[in-house]
């Protein structure tokens, strides 16, 4: 087992990737709930940290219960949550003094596309990732047309984003995120609400992204062991900690014993209570 929160074994030592350091996030909130602690100043909640982590790996997951604090973690790397204490680091970037040059770097994909499709059709949606890159229309509207084919929604251009299907709004909305080229791609619970087939394709397509020039980086939060078992390292938090750290098969495997524990724990007091 990899120390929680220490380099996964592999990690090439010195390179570019994810560090945070000294990390925590506070809220405020009237009195901590079950699990928490309060936060550093009077009237918060600490909903997250400490955590000190090195992330190089290309493919990372991040499981745990709802409410542990994974889509907490996942923020931070694109400053959509800001630390109330410590440092994120990506790719040499500080995320709290760089947030524009963070956010052109790392691409955010939410668990329901329609929070980030914000365009009438399909093809408008891509055209708009590609402003920076393409200047002309013509060559946005070409270029939007392509990567459409690309992700299988070839022929959907002046579809309206309601009249697609959940798994072809996430293929947009992934499609619109890798327009915009980040080194790092971050996807939080990115096949909660799709059907078993979407799913795969999601999965599947989300998994070949890293080194093939669309991203360095995947980072990725799930209630799928499945998908979290094929990822190179696999973080389980709980509580706002890292609980544990190590290859995603592992991290899996240790994942459902200690929610077996746990469950069995409480059967057992319910069962002495009686």
């Amino acid at each position: 087992m990899t120390a929680p929160g220490g380099p996964a074994p592999g990690a090439p030592a010195g390179a570019d990737g994810l560090r945070l350091q000294d990390v925590v996030v506070d809220l405020p909130g009237a009195a901590p709930g079950p699990g928490q602690q309060p936060g550093g100043e009077p009237g918060t909640v600490r909903v997250l940290g400490p955590i000190d982590l090195t992330v190089t790996e290309p493919t990372v997951a991040v499981i745990g219960a709802n409410g542990s604090g994974k889509s907490t973690l996942v923020r931070l790397l694109n400053a959509l949550v800001v630390p109330s204490a410590g440092s994120v680091t990506v790719h040499g970037l500080d995320a709290a003094r760089d947030t524009t040059a963070v956010r052109a770097r790392t691409g955010f994909v939410f668990t329901d596309p329609l929070v980030q499709l914000v365009m009438p059709t399909a093809g408008e949606d891509i055209e708009l990732s590609l402003r920076r890159t393409h200047r002309s229309r013509a060559d946005r509207r070409a270029a939007a047309a392509a990567l459409l084919e690309e992700h299988g929604l070839g022929g959907l251009a002046h579809r309206s984003i309601y009249d697609l299907s959940g798994g072809q709004r996430q293929r947009l909305a992934l499609a619109s995120v890798l327009a915009t080229d980040p080194v790092v791609l971050v996807a939080d619970e990115p096949t909660t609400l799709l059907d078993l087939d979407w799913t795969l394709q999601v999965q599947d397509l989300l998994l070949s992204l890293p080194g093939t020039g669309h991203c360095a980086q995947l980072v990725y939060t799930t209630h799928d062991l499945d998908f979290a078992a094929q990822a190179e390292r696999c973080l389980v938090v709980a509580g706002g900690r890292i609980a544990h750290d190590g290859p995603g098969p592992d991290a899996v495997h240790w994942y459902r014993r200690d929610v077996q524990a746990r469950r069995q724990g409480r059967t057992g007091r319910t069962e002495r209570e009686r």
